[in-house]
């Protein structure tokens, strides 16, 4: 189900004759609705992940649409190849996608049993790779400051013991031991598995540093007008799109002390909306999975010097 679809929708400003970019196609949720709304526009919808294109080319074949197997970090280089010079509009909904979550075999819900793989690109290094080779320093750190779990250091320990009487295969292998590792007030309150499965999950697909790129690399793709919309769900993506898109609208960069500027540097984007746009009541009723997410709009004002 599309998280904060209408806000997504609005925020984009689509014009009929727009070209648009999906970066995080899933199930092409929030790509049909952008696609249904061009007329003589056209629609780029990208994904890393091989059976969430598969799914996005079905559902978005009777559209101006194409969908593309890559990571969103690239996508100065998919619109390249397409030889496409600049969009009005990219959305990118972060993290792991409902199409995923709900694909138990693919190893990223603690709620099921599965193998321990958590791969979006189905290509690299597994969570099982990280669960039973990475070194209890290496661990910690992940866990940390992927998760911002303060428990990290048990739960690193927990899993370095358990693995020297046997691989960790599995998801419920894995919580098992999260939930062993941490106090049981914390058991007892909510299940403790969310962070460390977040921050394992963050670590297998890099992706703080494929954000960190592509926010770069999507602002330069817009034209003068265009918008980028972005759908966090944790506070380490959140505040890296907050502070990318505060540099993106900062002016001036002389010293304070300077009497008048000399640097001539001016905006480059300004933002829709000040402050992150939320859930709403009744989304949060139907569409448990929104419950965290922010979205941010910014708009291209100028180009670049």
């Amino acid at each position: 189900m599309s998280v904060l679809l209408d806000e997504c929708i609005e925020g984009l400003n689509i014009r009929p004759d727009g070209i648009y970019v999906d970066g995080t196609a899933g199930g092409a949720g929030h790509s049909a609705e952008i696609a249904k709304r061009l007329t003589t526009g056209r629609l780029v919808a990208i994904d890393r992940d091989p059976e969430a294109v598969a799914v996005a080319t079905e559902r978005l074949k009777d559209y101006n649409a194409l969908v593309v197997r890559n990571n969103y970090s690239a996508i100065d280089e998919v619109l390249e190849e397409l030889q496409i010079d600049g969009c009005d509009g990219i959305l990118m909904d972060l993290g792991v996608s409902s199409f995923q979550l709900d694909t138990a075999e693919r190893g990223f819900s603690y709620h099921n049993d599965a193998p321990l793989d958590m791969r979006m690109s189905k290509e690299g290094i597994s969570a099982k790779d990280i669960v039973n080779e990475y070194s209890f320093q290496q661990l910690s750190k992940i866990i940390f400051e992927y998760g911002e779990e303060k428990f990290a250091r048990n739960i690193a320990a927990e899993i370095v013991k358990q693995r020297e009487q046997k691989l960790i295969n599995t998801t419920s292998e894995l919580a098992e031991i999260i939930k062993s590792a941490v106090p049981a007030k914390v058991r007892r309150e909510k299940n403790p598995c969310k962070k460390t499965f977040q921050a394992i999950r963050i670590a297998v697909n890099s992706e703080l540093e494929h954000l960190s790129v592509a926010l770069d690399k999507a602002f330069s793709c817009l034209k003068v007008g265009g918008r980028l919309c972005i759908i966090t769900f944790h506070s380490l993506e959140d505040r890296l799109v907050k502070q990318r898109f505060a540099s993106f609208c900062k002016g001036c960069i002389c010293p304070p002390d300077f009497p008048q500027c000399v640097c001539g540097k001016t905006p480059e984007g300004k933002l829709i909306n000040k402050k992150p746009i939320e859930p709403s009541e009744e989304e949060l009723l139907y569409n448990k999975r929104s419950r965290s997410a922010k979205l941010r709009i910014i708009e291209r004002i100028r180009e670049k010097d």
